[in-house]
């Protein structure tokens, strides 16, 4: 493996840890998102709700060969967490504990809420590290204060601390389901750890919170997750940082609604050499992301993210006749009556044989929240069996989950919801020690032919 990979296997193959104990999940933003995600599992413990979309409660996964007919749950082929031994905790900028942040968000119907009440009550915010020159349309008071980004730091090492001894965790995980940051470049201050630990005790202004999270995730030795476009555990500093401590990390930014659609649809037009000639795409929603992303700089950020997913699926510099004047358009627009009900048309502009035009109109009435809970979960699962799997560094395998998938430098990403499919897949056949499936097939045939 090259030396400058950002990710590592065990250099011999050694049984996965079992996943004793309790798992404590930490969720920095207890809005919609994480809210839904938490009340889905309670609900999924006392048998009031399946776990729809999530693959690593539903998701079947194929070994050997297809005539073998072994199409095993994930979760029964590895030895993933159980949803009984799962401890829930975050931080949040608002002080409603989760089921108050439920009700606020609108996203279940009181009466499911209700039933998992208890459980949801008990979970209350920590303190969050909040800046609001990078969300300027959120203003809550349940922040932290300190001197200095390094005294922050230390505050949410020490509530990760704090909350592993006192809910007896064995192992714990980090998602990040906070809001959308301005937009920000990397900048030197995130380029090396030291670069990044003196941003850290001098404030500087290009350290956002999310980064915070994520470095005080990494020193504690918590696997870390980024479901926002906004730089985290992507800089250089964070991925050497978890090469170091030998943490697991993934990001960036949940596939859902739109995005979602287009990595199944791209690679169609893609794989039937369909021209595309243009692609537009408008949303409205009205949660709290819709708020946030009302404010120009945060729209940047989200809009860099879903802009990429097109050009490198189709790949116009390698297709230029079928795509090379391609026209990508994406519009955000607050709504505030749609709450978390996200709509979203895409008009795509196709052409086929001899050049001739075609449309595709599509309308995705879909509901933000209930389709990134399970990416929650799976993330939080998945990372959690990659640490005890010795993998550490970017976790590529779980690109199927994000709009713009952290890779090692260099690399470019894989947008193809199939083939990230296929590369989830095999990871979990590598760690446990199962043959990989290519779907090349010819061995049936051949095996056909020797026997005549």
């Amino acid at each position: 493996m090259d030396q400058n990979t950002s990710f590592s296997l065990p250099s011999s193959r050694s049984p996965v840890t079992a996943a004793t104990g309790k798992l404590g999940v930490l969720i920095p933003g207890l809005g919609a998102v994480g809210t839904t995600m938490i009340a889905g599992v309670e609900a999924a413990k006392q048998g009031l709700a399946a776990p729809v979309g999530s693959l690593t409660q539903m998701g079947r996964i194929r070994l050997g060969k297809r005539t073998e007919n072994r199409n095993p749950l994930i979760k029964d082929l590895a030895p993933i967490a159980e949803l009984d031994d799962i401890v829930f905790g975050g931080w949040d900028i608002y002080e409603d504990n989760v089921y108050q942040a439920a009700i606020v968000a609108k996203v279940l119907d009181q009466s499911m809420l209700e039933k998992v009440r208890p459980e949801l009550e008990r979970i209350k915010p920590m303190t969050a590290v909040f800046d609001k020159e990078y969300v300027r349309n959120l203003d809550g008071k349940h922040i932290k204060q300190g001197a200095t980004k390094a005294d922050l730091a230390e505050q949410l090492m020490e509530d990760i601390r704090s909350f592993k001894e006192s809910n007896g965790c064995e192992r714990l995980v980090m998602v990040w389901c906070g809001s959308t940051e301005k937009y920000i470049e990397q900048a030197p201050v995130h380029a090396t750890i030291e670069a990044f630990e003196e941003g850290l005790r001098n404030n500087d202004p290009l350290i956002a919170p999310s980064l915070i999270y994520a470095y005080a995730a990494i020193m504690s030795g918590v696997p870390f997750a980024n479901g926002a476009p906004n730089l985290s555990c992507d800089v250089p500093a964070m991925v050497e940082l978890a090469k170091r401590r030998g943490v697991a990390i993934a990001g960036k930014d949940f596939k859902t609604g739109q995005t979602l659609m287009k990595t199944i649809l791209a690679p169609g037009f893609e794989a039937r050499a369909l021209g595309v000639k243009g692609w537009f795409s408008t949303n409205i929603l009205g949660n709290r992301d819709g708020l946030v992303l009302d404010d120009p700089e945060n729209f940047k950020t989200k809009e860099v993210s879903k802009l990429s997913v097109l050009e490198q699926v189709l790949k116009p510099d390698v297709n230029p006749e079928l795509y090379g004047d391609l026209y990508h358009k994406v519009r955000i627009n607050y709504y505030p009556p749609h709450g978390d009900n996200k709509e979203s048309w895409d008009n795509i502009d196709i052409f086929g044989w001899m050049g001739y035009p075609m449309q595709i109109k599509v309308n995705f009435l879909c509901r933000d929240s209930i389709l990134a809970a399970p990416i929650v979960l799976d993330l939080a699962l998945f990372l959690d069996l990659a640490q005890r799997a010795g993998m550490s560094g970017i976790q590529e395998w779980l690109s199927f989950y994000f709009k713009s998938p952290q890779t090692a430098p260099g690399l470019p990403p894989e947008h193809d919801l199939f083939k990230q499919l296929i590369k989830l897949q095999n990871t979990v056949r590598h760690i446990m020690g199962e043959d990989l499936i290519t779907h090349l097939g010819l061995d049936y045939y051949q095996e056909l032919v020797e026997a005549l």
